[in-house]
């Protein structure tokens, strides 16, 4: 008889979908005690999503190996420096968007090195404090539009070489932080740029002017403040002439102050208004090569010229008559650049204040790489070298081919041929001749002949012409009659 099982043992447990999660939560990190799912938070893989949970501090603690964690629509109004007291380092996503966040501290991102996209909008900031995010190396976009900044420190981005994307828009942000775009400060990475809806009453247009395309491209400047200025018109009118989407997107938004006018007005609508008579801006080109000297002319469409001056691309004025190193204004408002080099390159613009309207030419100068007399002279000598070459083949082929014979039996003075139809009767045999310098056996050759001549180069019906006496061995035979002709082209068989 079989002995009885126990009936824990027989019992069957089925197996289903909640089973299975349950025991991978077991084994997985995030099960266990030490790495437990933060409360009223959701965690999916690196993924913790804490979003609208009525918090009002970050939880602690967080999974160290957290790479995206959002916060946003919370109470989180203080961001301390201990929020993460250990280090996260595959943290690269924080959002704290919607949190009425009115304090940031300055070592709040100590821990977080690799963070590559930081959103702060929509809080409560008033100022970005020095070296606000100079922990933040590796950070790529940063959120900042819809607060209360009023103040910018100029080192708040400082040691941020990675920045590509800035929003400050929707601010209250009165000064142009030219220093994010100045040569020298200037983020080197950074892409765009959105100042958008904040109060700014002025920019530096000429400096902007100055600004790679590819960065006004993305420049955003609309629901601002602005007053009405031509340099402005004339900034954006070019950006609109080159479709950049920073302007041809808000082109209805970018509008400035006119005083007298009842409201704002489009800025690419100022052309020929009064009382600024603004006019469109032409544009040149101008290519040149490093150590040339060059003249940016600034040649106005207006008579009786008030006032005119020059802003290099790193937004140096030139003013007056005479020099400032190696750029001079000459008195046709002419301006001389001597002894190119590659920081030269970029736009030039010349503002000319005429009697009836103001006027802007830009100069786009490009300095090319390399010295006038480099690759140009190399590619020239080839050219030369190749047509040397046809030359020399030619000139061989004409001598081969075409140079009449200088062989020593007609080294006599020549007269001129018999006529056509006594040739026919004469034949005269001759051997190659011997070139060797001219000593040896003069030619080796026997002449035949069945006819002779007469006078007047007449056909003589016998004889032979007589040959000249040999003086020596070595001594050279010359035929008498110098109307004997040798070819080298004859058919007639040499007879020796």
């Amino acid at each position: 008889m079989l002995p009885s099982c126990h009936p824990c043992v027989a019992m069957s447990v089925p197996v289903g979908p909640l089973s299975l999660l349950l025991a991978l939560s077991l084994l997985s990190p995030q099960g266990s005690a030490g790495w437990s799912c933060p409360p009223r938070c959701v965690c999916a893989s690196n993924l913790l999503s804490c979003s609208q949970a009525n918090l009002s501090a970050v939880p602690a603690p967080l999974p160290r190996f957290t790479a995206v964690l959002d916060l946003s629509h919370n109470n989180v109004t203080r961001l301390r420096a201990d929020w993460a007291p250990a280090r996260l380092p595959h943290l690269h996503a924080l959002l704290l968007s919607h949190n009425g966040l009115a304090f940031v501290s300055t070592e709040a991102f100590t821990h977080v090195p690799r963070l590559r996209h930081l959103d702060l909008s929509s809080n409560r900031l008033r100022t970005l404090d020095e070296n606000l995010f100079s922990d933040l190396g590796e950070l790529e976009v940063l959120l900042l539009y819809n607060n209360e900044i009023t103040t910018v420190d100029r080192t708040a981005f400082e040691n941020l070489g990675r920045l590509r994307k800035l929003y400050l828009g929707q601010n209250r942000i009165a000064r142009f932080p030219l220093e994010l775009l100045r040569e020298g400060t200037r983020l080197p990475q950074l892409a765009l740029l959105d100042l958008s809806a904040n109060r700014l009453r002025a920019v530096p247009a000429g400096e902007l002017q100055a600004l790679p395309a590819w960065l006004r491209d993305r420049l955003y400047l609309h629901n601002n403040p602005l007053a009405c200025d031509c340099l402005l018109f004339q900034l954006l009118d070019r950006g609109h002439r080159r479709h950049l989407s920073a302007v041809v997107d808000f082109q209805d938004e970018l509008r400035c102050i006119l005083p007298g006018a009842p409201a704002p007005i489009k800025i690419l609508a100022l052309a020929g208004q009064q009382p600024l008579n603004c006019s469109k801006a032409q544009e040149a080109v101008l290519e040149a090569h490093l150590g040339d000297s060059v003249t940016l002319g600034c040649d106005s469409r207006w008579q009786g010229v008030r006032s005119r001056h020059w802003v290099t691309p790193g937004g140096e004025r030139v003013l007056g008559d005479g020099g400032n190193g190696s750029v001079v204004l000459l008195a046709n408002g002419s301006l001389q650049l001597r002894a190119l080099r590659p920081e030269d390159a970029g736009t030039y613009a010349c503002w000319v204040a005429g009697p009836l309207l103001n006027e802007t030419l830009y100069v786009e100068l490009l300095v090319h790489n390399f010295t006038l007399h480099g690759p140009h002279d190399t590619l020239n000598t080839a050219y030369t070298t190749l047509v040397g070459c046809i030359l020399s083949v030619v000139l061989v082929l004409i001598y081969l081919y075409l140079t009449p014979c200088r062989c020593c039996c007609c080294r006599g003075t020549e007269k001129p041929p018999a006529p056509r139809d006594d040739s026919i009767n004469s034949s005269v045999l001759s051997t190659t001749p011997n070139h060797a310098g001219g000593t040896g056996e003069p030619c080796g050759s026997h002449i035949a002949s069945s006819a002779g001549t007469g006078q007047n180069g007449r056909f003589k019906g016998g004889g032979t012409p007589a040959l000249p006496t040999r003086q020596g061995p070595k001594a050279q035979r010359k035929v008498s009659d110098p109307d004997s002709v040798s070819s080298v082209f004859s058919d007639t068989p040499i007879v020796v």
